[in-house]
This record gives C-alpha cells, structure tokens and sequence, in this order.
C-alpha cells in the first residue's frame, strides 16, 4: 500500500512539473540594414610583369638573385643542436625544389659548430648538423648523389669573438653549390 501512495504521489509530482505554462518568448533586437554612401573605393593599378623580368625560382641565376630564397646558404642551430628549426623549413623547400629541377647541380653541405666544446666534439657536432641539412633537402626532393655533408667543426667561424651573438651565428650549416667549392 505503501508503495503505491508512493508511486501516486511521484505521478501527480511528474504531472505538476510538466502542467506549467511555457515563458512567453522575448522579442529579438531588430537588424538595421545599412548601404554605405558616397564612399569611392579606388584601387591602384596593377604593373604588367614582363616575361624576361618574372623571377624564375629554379633557373641557376636564382642562386646569386638576392630576391631569391636560394641566395640565402645557411641555416643555423640552437646550442649543443643539431635539429633543424621550424623556421629554416621554406628555405630548405626552395634548395630542394631547385636541386630536383637542376638534377646536374651538386651541393656540398658544410657543418659548423662554435668554439665551445673539445674539437672531436665540434667535429661530430658540426657532422651531425651537415647530415640534419641534408637528410631535410633529400625529404624535400633532392637526390642523395646530388649532396654531400661534412664538418668544419669550429674551424671556419663566421664570427670570432666571444659572445652569445656571435657563436649563435658560428651554429649553422652552409650550403655551397656546384662551381662554389
């Protein structure tokens, strides 16, 4: 008996909570509609580009044209890294673009690491940034035979004092081609 009145009184409880009336709805905020007026949008002309004056990324000119990204030979490491930066990505794309369009051209990869450290250290350090170069280059479609990667260690600095600037600048790996080494 019990479980009936229970059971009665949860059904009117259910029939209450279901018997009220709905909130009336609230009127949205009206939407202007709106031209602009007198207002001249002018847009400058746009220069012809000439065929002999169009940059051409892959032909061999490109490598001195210092609008080109392929003028641009190293790529620099953080400390005790060999890890290549997010940053050097494009670079590395345009050097292995041109490589795959140029398959005759050949690259030597020069590893280089600051005076820091013992020279078998530089040594391995800068050979295993040359390789890190090259292994990106060939992902992005340079052939294996057309590179080759080795280590100056701290031997040929491209700055020689004793500062954070400098030996940030001596952490890189450069890319010389074909007629440059």
């Amino acid at each position: 008996m019990r479980a009936l009145l229970s059971l009665s009184a949860l059904t009117l409880l259910l029939a209450a909570c279901g018997s009220q009336p709905p909130a009336p709805e609230q009127n949205p905020a009206g939407v202007e509609s709106r031209t602009p007026s007198g207002i001249k949008v002018e847009t400058p002309p746009v220069k012809e580009v000439k065929p002999e004056a169009a940059f051409d990324p892959n032909s061999i000119a490109a490598l001195k044209d210092p609008r080109s990204p392929l003028s641009k030979r190293s790529v620099y490491f953080d400390y005790d890294s060999y890890v290549v930066k997010d940053e050097f990505q494009s670079l590395l794309g345009a050097h292995g673009k041109f490589l795959a369009a140029n398959p005759k051209m050949k690259m030597l990869i020069q590893g280089n690491a600051d005076e820091r450290g013992s020279r078998e250290y530089n040594l391995a350090l800068g050979q295993k940034r040359a390789d890190a170069v090259r292994k990106a280059l060939t992902l992005l479609g340079a052939r294996e035979d057309q590179l080759e990667a080795v280590s100056l260690g701290e031997e040929k600095p491209a700055c020689s004092e004793s500062a954070e600037d400098c030996w940030a600048r001596n952490r890189r790996g450069d890319m010389l081609y074909s007629g440059e080494f």
